[in-house]
């Protein structure tokens, strides 16, 4: 099973604050463990929403809203994709997040991922499994 983890944003995240050379150890060691362990597909940190945009749709019709957005919690400031046996397993592997990160105060979201099986039968994604392959090749 694929999860995203969520690493919520906070006051500091959102003001574009560089993480201490200490955190980047951290987080790169335990990054590191999960690579090792053979779990971890990709992990990003993302950029505060000020240098974002937000595109509604009405009607049919999209509206662009530039950042920064005003509600911190509900933004996120980095996710990992991992692949783990179960959510139980996921759980896990966040709990040993560094704790420094946000001195000891960050929220962490793990969701799990739609797998191609969850939509029906090999013929009706056919076409999904088609373009995964193609982006993995690129």
């Amino acid at each position: 099973m694929r999860f995203m983890i969520i690493r919520k944003a906070d006051a500091d995240t959102e003001a574009g604050m560089m993480p201490s050379q200490e955190l980047i150890t951290a987080m790169a060691a335990y990054n590191q463990e999960m690579v090792d362990a053979g779990v971890m597909l990709s992990g990003d940190g993302l950029k505060p929403s000020a240098n974002g945009a937000r595109v509604s749709f009405s009607g049919g019709r999209p509206t662009v809203i530039d950042g920064p957005f005003t509600e911190a919690k509900e933004l996120i400031a980095g996710v990992s994709i991992i692949e783990v046996a179960s959510k139980e397993e996921a759980i896990e592997w966040v709990k040993r997040w560094p704790r420094i990160d946000g001195g000891g105060n960050v929220q962490i979201e793990i969701r799990p991922l739609y797998e191609f099986e969850d939509f029906g039968g090999d013929e009706e994604i056919a076409d999904l499994v088609a373009l995964r392959e193609q982006m993995a090749n690129r």
